[in-house]
């Protein structure tokens, strides 16, 4: 049966009650970066995990183009991992 967990790279790098005055997010593609190769992959690996779908959002947030009441332009990377299972 598959299990689907969603997870939140800035959450998985920064701990919220031991760093209680960072009220910022990391950097996206920092983060998901770190958490791709430093996690998932070691996970993959250990054959934990056998599919995994990383998608990478950012945002350019300008205070001048908020202020002008302007749409924020997104844009959002997806990449499909899969480990290959071996038929045993």
């Amino acid at each position: 049966m598959d299990k689907t967990e969603f997870n939140d790279c800035g959450l998985m790098v920064f701990d919220r009650d031991r760093q209680k005055f960072a009220m910022a997010g990391g950097s996206g593609c920092g983060c998901s970066a770190v958490v791709t190769y430093g996690h998932i992959l070691k996970k993959m690996k250990q054959k934990e995990l056998d599919r995994v779908l990383v998608v990478a959002t950012g945002a350019l947030q300008s205070p001048l183009t908020f202020q002008q009441g302007e749409s924020i332009p997104c844009i959002a990377h997806a990449v499909a991992l899969e480990r290959e299972v071996g038929s045993a």
